[in-house]
C-alpha cells in the first residue's frame, strides 16, 4: 500500500471521498487535536464547509506513549478499553494518575487551540469527524460519546488508515465511515506516512484562525460563479 506523504496530503485524498457533503449548509467538519486537525482543514476547505475542533485527550499507557487504554473528553466524558489495560497489567493507580493529568491538558489544549473561540452548534447537522488514524479507537470513541450527547443528525467518521478490526466497531457506531487503508499488520499510525510530523498547539489555532478567511473567499467564489452578491 502507498503511504500518504503527510496529513495534508491524506486530508485532500479522504475529501475526494466525501464530495456528497460539498457545500451543505447543515455539514460541519470537526477535527481531533492535534493530528486530525490539518486532515480536516483539508477536509472543510475542499467541501467548503465549517471547520471546529472535537477536543479529547488520550490516556496513555505509562510504559508506551503510542498505545492508548482510554480517552476523556470535555463533559466529563471518558472511555476505558478494558481489554488494553488488562493485556498491559494498567493498575488503577496508573488510571486515575493519567485521568487527573488528562484532565489538565484538556484544559490547557481548549485555551490554546480555542481561545475564546466559541463551539459550534451541531445540533441537527451532519458531523464529519476527522483524524489522522485510528490506532486503539478509543480516542474515537470519546469523541463520538460526546458528539452524542450534542444530538447531531448525523455522524460521519472519515480517516486515512485504521485496523480493519477498528473498522468493524465503528461502521456500527456511525452513520458512516470513510477509511482509505485498513493495512495488514497494522501496528502503528505513523507507519502509513512519509512525514508524521508532531502537530503544535500553534499550528491548530493557526489553522482555526485562518479557516474563516478562507471560508469568506470560498463563498464570495461561488457568489461569483453564480452571479450572487454577499
Amino acid at each position: 500500500m502507498k503511504k500518504f506523504y503527510d496529513r495534508t496530503d491524506a486530508g485532500r485524498q479522504l475529501a475526494t471521498c466525501l464530495q456528497t457533503y460539498a457545500t451543505r449548509a447543515d455539514t460541519v467538519v470537526l477535527g481531533l487535536p492535534r493530528g486530525g486537525v490539518p486532515v480536516a482543514y483539508e477536509i472543510a476547505h475542499a467541501l467548503s464547509v465549517p471547520l471546529d475542533l472535537c477536543l479529547v485527550r488520550k490516556l496513555s499507557v505509562p510504559r508506551s506513549k503510542e498505545m492508548a487504554f482510554g480517552a476523556i473528553a470535555t463533559e466529563g466524558v471518558r472511555v476505558l478499553n478494558d481489554e488494553v489495560i488488562r493485556w498491559l497489567n494498567v493498575s488503577k493507580r496508573e488510571i486515575e494518575q493519567a485521568i487527573a493529568e488528562e484532565q489538565i491538558a484538556l484544559q490547557r489544549l481548549q485555551q490554546m487551540c480555542r481561545g475564546s473561540r466559541p463551539q459550534l452548534d451541531i445540533r441537527n447537522r451532519t458531523v464529519i469527524l476527522v483524524d489522522d488514524g485510528i490506532a486503539t479507537g478509543a480516542t474515537a470513541k470519546a469523541a463520538l460519546a460526546i458528539l452524542r450527547s450534542q444530538k447531531p443528525k448525523e455522524v460521519v467518521l472519515a480517516v486515512p488508515v485504521a485496523p480493519q478490526s477498528e473498522c468493524h466497531h465503528f461502521r456500527a457506531m456511525v452513520d458512516q465511515l470513510v477509511c482509505l487503508m485498513t493495512p495488514h499488520p497494522f501496528r502503528a499510525i505513523s507507519l502509513w506516512y512519509e512525514d508524521f510530523s508532531q502537530v503544535t498547539d500553534a499550528q491548530v489555532r493557526d489553522l482555526l484562525g485562518k479557516y474563516p478567511i478562507e471560508m469568506a473567499k470560498l463563498v464570495e467564489s461561488r457568489s461569483d460563479q453564480f452571479g450572487l452578491t454577499t
